[in-house]
Protein backbone atom coordinates (compact mmCIF):
# COMPACT_ATOMS: atom_id res chain seq x y z
CA UNK A 1 0.00 0.00 0.00
CA UNK A 2 2.61 2.71 1.47
CA UNK A 3 4.24 1.83 -2.43
CA UNK A 4 0.98 2.68 -4.36
CA UNK A 5 0.72 6.02 -2.62
CA UNK A 6 4.01 6.96 -3.21
CA UNK A 7 3.70 6.16 -6.92
CA UNK A 8 0.25 8.26 -6.88
CA UNK A 9 2.03 10.99 -5.00
CA UNK A 10 5.09 11.30 -7.48
CA UNK A 11 2.45 11.24 -10.34
CA UNK A 12 0.70 14.07 -8.84
CA UNK A 13 3.94 16.14 -8.35
CA UNK A 14 5.54 15.34 -12.34
CA UNK A 15 2.36 15.00 -14.10
CA UNK A 16 0.78 18.42 -14.16
CA UNK A 17 3.58 19.87 -16.30
CA UNK A 18 2.70 17.31 -19.49
CA UNK A 19 -0.85 18.65 -18.95
CA UNK A 20 -0.27 22.14 -18.25
CA UNK A 21 2.12 21.85 -21.84
CA UNK A 22 -0.90 20.22 -23.73
CA UNK A 23 -3.33 22.96 -22.49
CA UNK A 24 -0.97 25.96 -23.67
CA UNK A 25 -0.44 24.17 -27.16
CA UNK A 26 -4.05 23.32 -27.48
CA UNK A 27 -5.08 26.75 -26.80
CA UNK A 28 -2.21 28.45 -28.73
CA UNK A 29 -3.26 26.43 -31.80
CA UNK A 30 -6.99 27.05 -30.91
CA UNK A 31 -6.17 30.46 -31.26
CA UNK A 32 -4.21 30.44 -34.63
CA UNK A 33 -6.60 28.55 -36.41
CA UNK A 34 -9.22 30.78 -35.61
CA UNK A 35 -6.78 34.35 -35.96
CA UNK A 36 -6.05 32.81 -39.76
CA UNK A 37 -9.64 31.48 -40.69
CA UNK A 38 -11.37 34.14 -43.28
CA UNK A 39 -7.74 36.07 -43.34
CA UNK A 40 -6.42 36.75 -47.02
CA UNK A 41 -3.46 34.47 -45.96
CA UNK A 42 -5.46 31.78 -45.14
CA UNK A 43 -5.25 29.92 -48.24
CA UNK A 44 -1.23 30.17 -47.84
CA UNK A 45 -1.15 28.79 -44.64
CA UNK A 46 -3.38 25.81 -45.01
CA UNK A 47 -0.96 24.57 -48.15
CA UNK A 48 1.95 25.31 -46.57
CA UNK A 49 0.95 22.70 -43.35
CA UNK A 50 -0.75 20.61 -46.00
CA UNK A 51 2.69 20.39 -47.92
CA UNK A 52 5.10 20.25 -45.12
CA UNK A 53 3.09 17.42 -43.32
CA UNK A 54 3.22 15.25 -46.59
CA UNK A 55 6.89 15.85 -46.88
CA UNK A 56 7.53 15.17 -43.49
CA UNK A 57 5.23 11.33 -43.55
CA UNK A 58 7.09 10.34 -46.90
CA UNK A 59 10.41 11.41 -45.27
CA UNK A 60 9.82 9.39 -42.50
CA UNK A 61 8.47 6.07 -44.21
CA UNK A 62 11.18 6.49 -47.19
CA UNK A 63 14.27 7.52 -45.09
CA UNK A 64 14.89 10.58 -46.74
CA UNK A 65 17.27 12.18 -44.83
CA UNK A 66 18.08 15.48 -47.23
CA UNK A 67 14.09 15.94 -47.28
CA UNK A 68 13.91 15.81 -43.86
CA UNK A 69 16.82 18.11 -43.33
CA UNK A 70 15.83 20.81 -45.80
CA UNK A 71 12.20 20.72 -43.81
CA UNK A 72 13.35 21.09 -40.51
CA UNK A 73 15.70 24.00 -41.26
CA UNK A 74 12.86 25.46 -43.88
CA UNK A 75 10.40 25.55 -41.04
CA UNK A 76 12.64 27.78 -39.08
CA UNK A 77 11.80 30.39 -41.08
CA UNK A 78 8.10 29.98 -40.59
CA UNK A 79 7.48 32.57 -38.66
CA UNK A 80 9.22 35.10 -40.81
CA UNK A 81 6.77 33.89 -43.82
CA UNK A 82 3.94 34.47 -40.60
CA UNK A 83 4.46 38.51 -40.06
CA UNK A 84 5.28 38.75 -43.47
CA UNK A 85 1.93 37.30 -44.56
CA UNK A 86 -0.52 38.29 -41.79
CA UNK A 87 1.49 42.00 -41.35
CA UNK A 88 -2.31 43.97 -41.72
CA UNK A 89 -4.12 41.27 -39.47
CA UNK A 90 -1.34 41.40 -36.71
CA UNK A 91 -0.82 45.26 -37.03
CA UNK A 92 -4.99 45.39 -36.38
CA UNK A 93 -4.64 43.21 -33.39
CA UNK A 94 -1.59 45.09 -32.18
CA UNK A 95 -3.43 48.31 -32.51
CA UNK A 96 -6.56 47.01 -30.49
CA UNK A 97 -4.59 46.16 -27.82
CA UNK A 98 -3.34 49.28 -26.99
CA UNK A 99 -6.75 50.79 -28.56
CA UNK A 100 -8.27 53.98 -26.48
CA UNK A 101 -11.77 55.28 -26.45
CA UNK A 102 -11.84 57.96 -29.82
CA UNK A 103 -14.71 59.93 -28.14
CA UNK A 104 -14.59 61.52 -25.09
CA UNK A 105 -17.63 60.52 -24.08
CA UNK A 106 -20.86 58.41 -24.84
CA UNK A 107 -22.88 61.08 -25.66
CA UNK A 108 -20.75 62.22 -28.11
CA UNK A 109 -20.20 58.69 -29.87
CA UNK A 110 -23.95 58.30 -29.54
CA UNK A 111 -24.50 61.18 -31.31
CA UNK A 112 -21.83 60.48 -34.08
CA UNK A 113 -23.29 57.52 -34.84
CA UNK A 114 -26.67 58.97 -35.52
CA UNK A 115 -25.09 61.08 -37.79
CA UNK A 116 -24.30 57.83 -39.54
CA UNK A 117 -27.58 56.40 -39.51
CA UNK A 118 -29.43 59.30 -41.09
CA UNK A 119 -27.01 60.18 -43.87
CA UNK A 120 -27.18 56.32 -44.94
CA UNK A 121 -31.22 55.74 -44.40
CA UNK A 122 -31.38 59.44 -46.25
CA UNK A 123 -28.65 58.24 -49.40
CA UNK A 124 -30.32 54.81 -49.19
CA UNK A 125 -33.84 56.02 -50.01
CA UNK A 126 -32.68 57.81 -53.28
CA UNK A 127 -30.14 55.43 -54.38
CA UNK A 128 -26.89 57.59 -53.52
CA UNK A 129 -23.88 55.34 -53.25
CA UNK A 130 -21.46 56.65 -50.23
CA UNK A 131 -17.94 54.61 -48.46
CA UNK A 132 -17.98 55.97 -45.22
CA UNK A 133 -15.00 54.97 -42.88
CA UNK A 134 -14.80 55.51 -39.37
CA UNK A 135 -11.16 55.62 -38.10
CA UNK A 136 -10.13 54.67 -34.53
CA UNK A 137 -6.83 53.83 -33.51
CA UNK A 138 -5.33 53.41 -36.81
CA UNK A 139 -4.46 56.64 -38.67
CA UNK A 140 -5.74 56.38 -42.21
CA UNK A 141 -2.99 58.30 -43.45
CA UNK A 142 -1.86 55.91 -46.35
CA UNK A 143 -5.78 56.57 -47.61
CA UNK A 144 -5.75 60.11 -47.15
CA UNK A 145 -2.69 60.86 -49.38
CA UNK A 146 -5.18 60.35 -52.55
CA UNK A 147 -8.26 62.12 -50.69
CA UNK A 148 -9.11 66.23 -49.79
CA UNK A 149 -9.17 67.14 -47.16
CA UNK A 150 -12.13 68.74 -45.70
CA UNK A 151 -12.14 69.05 -41.79
CA UNK A 152 -15.97 70.25 -41.21
CA UNK A 153 -18.01 68.82 -38.46
CA UNK A 154 -19.62 65.88 -39.40
CA UNK A 155 -23.49 66.38 -40.27
CA UNK A 156 -25.93 64.22 -42.57
CA UNK A 157 -26.58 67.34 -44.45
CA UNK A 158 -22.78 67.71 -45.57
CA UNK A 159 -21.84 64.17 -46.09
CA UNK A 160 -24.66 63.69 -48.16
CA UNK A 161 -23.79 66.85 -49.81
CA UNK A 162 -19.80 65.46 -50.69
CA UNK A 163 -21.56 61.82 -51.98
CA UNK A 164 -24.38 63.99 -54.25
CA UNK A 165 -23.71 62.35 -57.97
CA UNK A 166 -22.98 65.86 -59.74
CA UNK A 167 -20.48 66.68 -56.75
CA UNK A 168 -16.94 66.86 -58.05
CA UNK A 169 -15.75 64.95 -55.10
CA UNK A 170 -18.82 62.67 -54.91
CA UNK A 171 -15.99 59.40 -55.89
CA UNK A 172 -14.56 57.74 -53.47
CA UNK A 173 -14.39 57.67 -49.31
CA UNK A 174 -14.92 59.47 -46.90
CA UNK A 175 -13.19 59.48 -43.43
CA UNK A 176 -14.50 60.70 -40.47
CA UNK A 177 -12.37 61.21 -37.15
CA UNK A 178 -14.43 62.00 -33.93
CA UNK A 179 -17.11 64.05 -34.93
CA UNK A 180 -15.36 65.54 -37.83
CA UNK A 181 -15.32 65.20 -41.62
CA UNK A 182 -11.68 64.58 -42.07
CA UNK A 183 -11.08 63.72 -45.90
CA UNK A 184 -13.36 63.20 -48.91
CA UNK A 185 -12.63 61.72 -52.26
CA UNK A 186 -10.33 58.93 -50.87
CA UNK A 187 -9.30 55.94 -52.94
CA UNK A 188 -9.13 52.70 -50.04
CA UNK A 189 -7.09 49.80 -51.06
CA UNK A 190 -9.33 47.13 -52.76
CA UNK A 191 -9.70 43.46 -50.98
CA UNK A 192 -6.99 40.73 -53.11
CA UNK A 193 -9.84 37.45 -51.26
CA UNK A 194 -10.91 35.68 -53.82
CA UNK A 195 -13.81 34.07 -52.41
CA UNK A 196 -16.11 37.35 -52.68
CA UNK A 197 -19.21 37.06 -54.59
CA UNK A 198 -18.64 38.23 -58.04
CA UNK A 199 -21.42 40.80 -58.04
CA UNK A 200 -19.26 42.65 -55.40
CA UNK A 201 -18.46 46.33 -56.32
CA UNK A 202 -15.61 48.39 -55.88
CA UNK A 203 -17.58 50.13 -53.09
CA UNK A 204 -17.83 46.74 -51.64
CA UNK A 205 -14.85 45.56 -52.17
CA UNK A 206 -12.59 49.05 -51.38
CA UNK A 207 -14.71 48.76 -47.73
CA UNK A 208 -13.22 45.16 -46.81
CA UNK A 209 -9.76 45.86 -48.47
CA UNK A 210 -9.64 48.80 -45.97
CA UNK A 211 -10.97 47.12 -43.15
CA UNK A 212 -7.96 44.45 -43.57
CA UNK A 213 -5.86 46.35 -42.91
CA UNK A 214 -6.94 48.44 -40.50
CA UNK A 215 -9.58 48.69 -37.84
CA UNK A 216 -11.58 51.24 -39.20
CA UNK A 217 -15.68 50.64 -39.59
CA UNK A 218 -16.50 51.69 -43.02
CA UNK A 219 -20.17 51.84 -44.09
CA UNK A 220 -21.59 51.41 -47.84
CA UNK A 221 -24.48 52.43 -49.71
CA UNK A 222 -25.38 50.83 -52.76
CA UNK A 223 -25.68 52.93 -55.85
CA UNK A 224 -27.60 50.10 -57.30
CA UNK A 225 -30.12 49.23 -55.01
CA UNK A 226 -29.90 51.63 -51.80
CA UNK A 227 -29.08 48.50 -49.80
CA UNK A 228 -27.05 49.21 -46.68
CA UNK A 229 -23.53 47.23 -45.52
CA UNK A 230 -20.82 47.22 -42.79
CA UNK A 231 -17.21 46.12 -43.14
CA UNK A 232 -15.12 45.74 -40.02
CA UNK A 233 -12.23 43.59 -39.56
CA UNK A 234 -12.32 42.11 -43.23
CA UNK A 235 -16.04 40.80 -42.73
CA UNK A 236 -18.46 42.53 -45.13
CA UNK A 237 -22.54 42.18 -43.77
CA UNK A 238 -24.98 43.30 -46.78
CA UNK A 239 -28.30 44.45 -46.44
CA UNK A 240 -28.57 45.22 -42.80
CA UNK A 241 -31.70 47.59 -41.35
CA UNK A 242 -30.76 50.82 -40.16
CA UNK A 243 -31.24 49.42 -36.60
CA UNK A 244 -28.96 46.54 -37.49
CA UNK A 245 -26.15 48.81 -38.35
CA UNK A 246 -27.06 51.19 -35.25
CA UNK A 247 -26.62 47.88 -32.85
CA UNK A 248 -23.54 47.14 -34.61
CA UNK A 249 -21.61 50.70 -34.60
CA UNK A 250 -22.81 51.14 -31.32
CA UNK A 251 -21.21 47.52 -30.31
CA UNK A 252 -17.62 48.60 -31.79
CA UNK A 253 -17.53 52.62 -31.27
CA UNK A 254 -19.46 52.55 -27.82
CA UNK A 255 -16.94 52.91 -24.78
CA UNK A 256 -17.85 49.66 -22.76
CA UNK A 257 -17.15 47.64 -25.87
CA UNK A 258 -12.92 49.09 -26.17
CA UNK A 259 -12.02 46.56 -23.05
CA UNK A 260 -11.46 43.81 -25.59
CA UNK A 261 -11.04 40.45 -23.69
CA UNK A 262 -7.37 38.41 -25.12
CA UNK A 263 -9.95 36.19 -27.22
CA UNK A 264 -12.31 38.89 -28.26
CA UNK A 265 -8.80 39.94 -30.40
CA UNK A 266 -8.89 36.59 -32.50
CA UNK A 267 -12.89 36.45 -33.19
CA UNK A 268 -13.91 37.89 -36.38
CA UNK A 269 -16.78 39.79 -36.85
CA UNK A 270 -19.82 38.05 -36.49
CA UNK A 271 -22.21 38.11 -39.32
CA UNK A 272 -26.19 38.26 -39.03
CA UNK A 273 -27.96 34.98 -38.95
CA UNK A 274 -27.97 33.93 -42.82
CA UNK A 275 -31.40 34.24 -43.52
CA UNK A 276 -30.75 38.00 -42.78
CA UNK A 277 -27.16 38.30 -44.48
CA UNK A 278 -27.59 37.81 -48.39
CA UNK A 279 -23.45 38.58 -48.03
CA UNK A 280 -23.04 35.16 -49.72
CA UNK A 281 -26.52 34.57 -51.87
CA UNK A 282 -27.27 37.78 -53.22
CA UNK A 283 -26.64 38.75 -56.27
CA UNK A 284 -26.51 42.34 -56.02
CA UNK A 285 -25.68 44.69 -58.95
CA UNK A 286 -22.07 46.02 -59.13
CA UNK A 287 -21.31 49.85 -57.74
Amino acid sequence: MPNIFHILNDGLQNGWRPVLEIAILSVGIYFSFKFVRGTRGAPVVYGFILLVLSLTVLAHFLNLEVIRWLISSFVAFAAVGVLIIFQPELRRILAEVGAHPLFATSHEQRENIEVIIQTVERLAEVRIGALIAIEQSINLQEATESGLVVNCEATPEMLETIFFPNNAIHDGGVIIKGDRIAFAACIFPLTQRQDLNATLGTRHRAAIGLSEETDAVVVVVSEETGSISHAYKGQLVRGVTAEQLRAFLSSVLLKPSKTHSLASLFRPAEPLPKKDNPALIAQEPKT
